[in-house]
């Protein structure tokens, strides 16, 4: 007996997406999550009154774009979110000085003016080279696209004339980054300033990011506006829960999958922790890449090439994190997105030095209690050499000193605010999200392959941070459609499509 059509193993946002378009399908799914709390690397957690997001805080289009992954998802499952929109999106500080980031790209430009008139004029080029890939992309929604061959079929049936525009920018789509900025920007801080900018997004620099993210997030930041979702990023979990539960899903919280079942090279089902078995002939894994192969399943399941090929996958490190609740007063004027490079002569990609800030609470005053603000900072940490022992409370607060240096560029009296104080680590990290040694994600370059949501063992696929470009919430939301829309029959996405006005 079949307990459901599809079980998915992780209630991350790629998880859920897939979950929740395929229970509006029809199917049965059962949705197995290890933490108490859903929402993967993008849940909210509370302690003593303060609302804190665990990992992502920065949104764009999640209420007036057809683009966003996340809230095509969210259309077709009946859910929306309340949302604030502000401007400037954050404030990048520099030791030489800060600089104001706005949604607006005008006044985007009149910033790095000020800096370098030059260099503003190259990173008008290097943005309308990006903007005019995001424009042909508009076109064709992320919820009309499979992962398998019958992609092309859809494309040429319903999106030929967008196709078309798409066609002068078919060398930027597997092009780097870097690959743009190298053909119009000289200017070495306009040049500094798209490393950063795409270390943020994806973890890597601007020649290993891959050009479609970042033009996304152009057209994204720059066509509908930055906007943080009331209740925080929880908000946005909790809309894909509510809606993969009103198409008659089923969320399992606690319920940590041990092993995938694979037999005659098929995935039957999955066993629990607890030795239960649940069977379904479509088993998802949200698990990392790593984390799938290396623990949900034997080593003989999968083909030895296919297997070492996926270990090798590269990883971006992990983190260090401080959630701090803290006194508010006098500090009205206070912006809710930083990034602070604390020392210009190092890579932004040294541990420790490209710090991000997000400060809520400024936005929602209900994150916090009365008078007080929630702060979340982080920066990459490296796994290697944690260890929970005699050392480590003291390890944890001496690396934590970079980030309380950081937040005092912003905030110069935050220690004698801090009311509540949470430090975590690459340890931290791996417990909680159950994520290989504590890694956002995986590090895979532009212009190389990105594993498939398909395996090489029936009925088992994958979503998440490395089957898209991108380690963001828009890629591992597409990743989760693409794999659900791959699992029925093309006319059920049409019908989606046509009922949303698509």
């Amino acid at each position: 007996m079949q307990n459901s059509d599809v079980i998915v193993i992780g209630s991350g946002i790629g998880g859920l997406s897939a979950a929740g378009l395929l229970a509006r399908y029809g199917k049965r799914v059962i949705v197995c999550e290890s933490h108490t709390i859903a929402g993967g690397a993008a849940h909210s957690f509370r302690r003593r009154g303060f609302e804190f997001d665990s990992g992502p805080s920065f949104y764009c289009g999640l209420t007036n774009s057809h683009l966003n992954p996340v809230k095509q998802v969210l259309d077709v499952l009946g859910e929306s979110l309340q949302v604030i929109p502000y401007n400037p999106l954050g404030h990048y500080h520099f030791p030489e000085g800060t600089f104001a980031v706005y949604s607006n790209a005008d006044r985007y430009r009149e910033e790095v003016a000020k800096i370098t008139p030059q260099g503003a004029r190259e990173f008008q080029q290097f943005e309308e080279r990006l903007l005019g890939l995001y424009e042909a992309m508009k076109g064709i929604p992320t919820l009309a696209l499979r992962a398998d061959w019958q992609v092309i079929l859809v494309l040429l049936k319903r999106y030929l004339p967008s196709l078309a525009k798409m066609l002068p920018y078919l060398p930027l789509v597997g092009a780097s980054v870097g690959n743009v900025m190298d053909a119009t920007v000289k200017d070495s801080w306009v040049r500094g300033i798209i490393d950063l900018e795409c270390f943020l997004l994806s973890g890597l620099k601007a020649h290993g990011t891959i050009a479609p993210e970042v033009a996304f997030m152009l057209g994204e930041r720059s066509r509908t506006g930055v906007e943080y979702p009331v209740g925080g990023s929880g908000a946005i979990v909790n809309a894909l829960v509510r809606g993969l539960e009103r198409w008659g899903g089923e969320l399992r919280l606690g319920c940590h999958v041990e092993q995938i079942l694979v037999e005659t090279g098929k995935a039957v089902g999955v066993r629990l922790q607890k030795g239960e078995i649940l069977k379904a002939p479509v088993v998802i894994s949200n698990a990392t890449i790593w984390d799938t192969c290396n623990n949900l399943l034997n080593s003989e399941d999968l083909p030895a090439s296919y297997r070492q090929a996926a270990l090798k996958t590269p990883a971006v490190e992990s983190f260090m994190h401080l959630h701090l609740g803290i006194r508010a007063a006098d500090l009205e004027n206070l912006t809710g997105h930083h990034v602070v490079v604390r020392d210009s002569s190092q890579d932004i990609i040294a541990p420790g030095n490209t710090c991000m800030i997000s400060i809520p609470s400024v936005w929602d005053r209900h994150l916090a209690p009365e008078g007080h603000h929630v702060v979340h900072v982080y920066s990459l940490e490296p796994y290697a050499g944690w260890e929970r022992n005699d050392g480590y409370e003291a390890k944890k607060q001496q690396k934590a000193q970079s980030l309380y240096c950081a937040l005092e560029r912003i905030i110069p009296d935050v220690r004698e605010r801090v009311v509540l104080e949470l430090i975590g680590t690459p340890l931290t990290h791996a417990h909680y999200l159950r994520r290989y040694q504590g890694t956002y994600g995986p590090a895979i370059a532009a212009g190389k392959m990105f594993p498939s949501t398909q395996t090489p063992i029936q009925g088992l696929y994958r979503v998440g941070d490395s089957t898209m470009p991108g380690i963001g919430v828009p890629a591992v939301a597409a990743s989760g459609i693409l794999c659900a829309n791959s699992l029925v029959e093309r006319s059920q996405t049409a019908q989606l499509l046509e009922n949303l006005n698509y």
